[in-house]
């Protein structure tokens, strides 16, 4: 049996989403000083719906499977849906990862949550603190879910 699911194979072989956008509404960049991985989304909105997402992800196979995921999962969607995407989402839709590779869908998670905040900021949009768990967010200092 496989280590890694088709779907994380998938991914991995054919990232969708991957690249740059020119002037973003959002950037959101987290990283994992255990593993090295570093995730960096971008995001643009229009009338609260992000019409595009695309990411740059350095690290292993898993990291940019949840990173591709991710995205696949909130393109088109409201800002307030994309919040509420979850490592424990990303995951299930990736058919599962290996326990130590759970963080790859925590970072995915967390790159979101960055890059709606800085959206957020940037135009001076009110915002609820509670809403993003990321650490590297509203949360500094505080830990993360796995």
């Amino acid at each position: 049996m496989s280590l890694y699911s088709e779907k994380v194979m998938d991914h991995f072989r054919n990232p969708r989403n991957v690249g740059v956008i020119e002037n973003p509404d959002g950037v959101g960049e987290v990283g994992n000083a255990k593993c090295g991985d570093i995730m960096k989304m971008y995001i643009k909105v229009e009338n609260g719906i992000l019409v595009d997402v695309k990411f740059e992800t350095f690290g292993c196979g898993s990291a940019i499977a949840s990173s591709s995921m991710a995205t696949e999962m909130i393109k088109g969607k409201p800002l307030s849906e994309a919040l509420k995407l979850t490592n424990k989402a990303v995951t299930e839709a990736l058919d599962g990862l290996p326990a130590y590779k759970l963080h790859c869908s925590v970072l995915a998670e967390q790159a979101v949550q960055a890059a709606i905040l800085d959206y957020y900021k940037k135009n001076n949009i009110p915002y609820d603190p509670a809403e993003f768990k990321c650490e590297h967010c509203a949360h500094e200092g505080e830990g993360t879910e796995e």
